[in-house]
C-alpha cells in the first residue's frame, strides 16, 4: 500500500513558530465557526454547497452590495439585471459550452414536449454574466463616442463544484459577484485599467486590506482564438501595466480561456493571501458575438471587452472578510450597531423611547429589556460583538444621559444623547474602521 505524506520545512525556528501561530489563529477565525456563533449563515443537505444567509448575515451581505453600488455611481457603471436560464446556444457561441460545461447546470423543464426531445438539453443555468452582457451591448448600435460602456450585474450564478472541494462560503455552488464588463476601444484600455485600480484601491482601503499583489496571467494551453489575437491582448494588458508603473508578477499559463488577466491577491490580518479582484482582457467575445461600434472613420470596429471584479464572489469575500476581522465588524457592517440594556424595569420606557429615536435615524438597534442580571446581558452582547452597548440606570434616565460600553470593555460615562448620535452617524457614514469613541 502506498501512502502520500505531506511535509513543510522551515529555515529557522522563528518561521516555524510564526507558522504554528498562524494555524492556531486561523482556527479561531474560521468563518464557519464565527458564522454559526453570530448566526450569520447556514447550509442544508437539501441544497448542498448553497448558503442560506440568516437575517444578521443578510444585513452584512446587503451592506456589501450597497457600498459597491455607491462606488458604481462614482465610477460610472450602469447596473443591469439579466436572466438566470438561457438557451445552450448562447454558451456555445461564447465558448463556455466547449470549455466549461462540466461546471455548469442544465435546466430541464418540468414538462417536456415528447415531440421535442431536444428540450431536454436546450437550456442551461447561468454560470457567468458575460454572455448576457454581450447580448445587451449587441442589442443597439454604438458610436466610438459612446465607449467605454461599463455594465455591472449582481445576478446569481450557479456552478457545479465537486463535493470534495466545497468549503463553507469560500467555495460554493450558488453565489453572486460584483461582476462587470467594460466595452471599450483599444486606445482606452490603459485608462480603464487605471480606473479599475483606483476603484480597487478605494474599496480595499475601506475594508482594511492595505497589502496586495498583482499577478499577470498569460495564455493557457486550452484557449479560444488565434495566437495573433492572444499576442495583441497580452501586449495591451502588459503595456498598460508598465505605463501605469504597476508592479506585477507573471503567472504563466493561468489566463482565462478567452484572454489574459490580472489577478489581485490580498493579504489578510494574519498574513494569508487570498485572490479577490480580477481584470481579464478579451479580444474574442466581440468576434464570436459579432459586436461592433462605428469608429471615427465611420467604419465598423470590434470593441475590447474587459471582464472585471473587485470583491469577486460575494460569498467568498464574506468568508475572507469574516476571518480578516475575526467577526469584529466595523460599525457600518455590524448587524446590530447598538444594544440598549436596562438595569431594572424602571428604565424600560426610556429605553424604548431611545430605541425608536435611533431607529428613525437608520441605526440598527435592539433593546434587551429581559429580567436578567446586567452582567449576563452585557456578556451576551459582547459575544454577539455588538459595537456599542448603552447601559441605562436611574441616573441616566433622570439626567437624560448615556453610559456607553464598547465591545472592547471601555466605558464612557455621562455622554449626551446628541453627542452620541453625532459621532455614531459620522462613523457609519464614513465607514470608519475604528470607533469614534476610542
Amino acid at each position: 500500500m502506498l501512502q502520500r505524506i505531506y511535509g513543510t520545512a522551515f529555515s529557522n525556528k522563528k518561521d516555524l513558530d510564526n507558522y504554528l501561530t498562524q494555524i492556531e489563529e486561523a482556527k479561531k477565525r474560521d468563518h464557519r465557526k464565527i458564522g454559526k456563533e453570530l448566526e450569520l449563515f447556514m447550509f442544508h443537505q437539501w441544497s448542498p454547497a448553497s448558503p442560506f444567509f440568516l437575517p444578521r448575515g443578510t444585513v452584512i451581505y446587503n451592506e456589501f452590495l450597497n457600498y459597491i453600488r455607491e462606488m458604481y455611481l462614482k465610477y460610472d457603471y450602469q447596473e443591469v439585471v439579466t436572466p438566470q436560464v438561457f438557451d445552450s446556444e448562447l454558451f456555445k457561441c461564447s465558448g463556455h459550452y466547449d470549455n466549461y460545461r462540466e461546471n455548469m447546470y442544465f435546466a430541464t423543464p418540468a414538462e417536456v414536449d415528447k415531440n421535442s426531445p431536444e428540450d431536454l438539453k436546450s437550456s442551461m443555468v447561468k454560470a457567468m454574466n458575460c454572455p448576457g452582457h454581450a447580448l445587451i451591448f449587441g442589442s443597439t448600435k454604438h458610436s466610438y463616442r459612446d465607449l467605454p460602456i461599463r455594465i455591472a450585474d449582481f445576478g446569481r450564478l450557479h456552478r457545479y463544484e465537486r463535493a470534495g472541494v466545497v468549503h463553507g462560503l469560500a467555495r460554493v455552488r450558488s453565489f453572486s459577484q460584483d461582476d462587470a464588463h467594460i466595452f471599450c476601444r483599444l486606445d482606452q484600455i490603459m485608462s480603464e485599467i487605471e480606473g479599475f485600480m483606483n476603484l480597487l484601491n478605494e474599496i480595499y482601503k475601506t475594508f482594511g486590506f492595505d497589502n496586495y499583489t498583482v499577478y499577470f496571467s498569460t495564455r493557457p494551453e486550452k484557449r479560444l482564438g488565434s495566437n495573433e489575437i492572444w499576442d495583441k491582448a497580452e501586449a495591451a494588458l502588459e503595456g498598460a501595466l508598465k505605463k501605469l508603473n504597476l508592479k506585477y508578477k507573471i503567472n504563466a499559463g493561468d489566463g482565462a480561456f478567452y484572454g489574459p488577466k490580472l489577478d489581485v491577491m490580498v493579504t489578510d490580518a494574519i498574513g494569508r493571501a487570498w485572490q479577490l479582484g480580477t481584470l481579464q482582457c478579451d479580444f474574442n467575445m466581440a468576434e464570436r458575438f459579432g459586436l461592433e461600434y462605428t469608429g471615427e472613420d465611420n467604419k465598423p470596429h470590434k470593441p475590447v471587452v474587459l471582464h472585471r471584479a473587485v470583491l469577486g464572489s460575494l460569498e467568498r469575500f464574506f468568508a475572507v472578510y469574516v476571518e480578516h476581522c475575526a467577526g469584529n465588524f466595523p460599525l457600518w457592517l455590524s448587524p446590530v450597531q447598538v444594544k440598549i440594556i436596562n438595569i431594572t424595569d424602571k428604565q424600560a420606557s426610556f429605553a424604548e423611547e431611545l430605541k425608536l429615536k435611533l431607529k428613525s435615524l437608520g441605526v440598527r438597534v435592539e433593546a434587551d429589556l429581559r429580567n436578567e442580571k446586567l452582567g449576563f446581558k452585557i456578556r451576551e452582547a459582547q459575544m454577539q460583538k455588538v459595537p456599542y452597548m448603552i447601559i441605562l440606570g436611574d441616573k441616566e434616565v433622570d439626567q437624560k444621559t448615556l453610559s456607553l460600553r464598547l465591545k472592547n470593555g471601555k466605558e464612557i460615562k455621562d455622554l449626551s444623547i446628541e453627542e452620541f448620535i453625532n459621532k455614531l452617524t459620522i462613523e457609519i457614514k464614513t465607514k470608519a474602521q475604528l470607533s469614534m469613541f476610542n
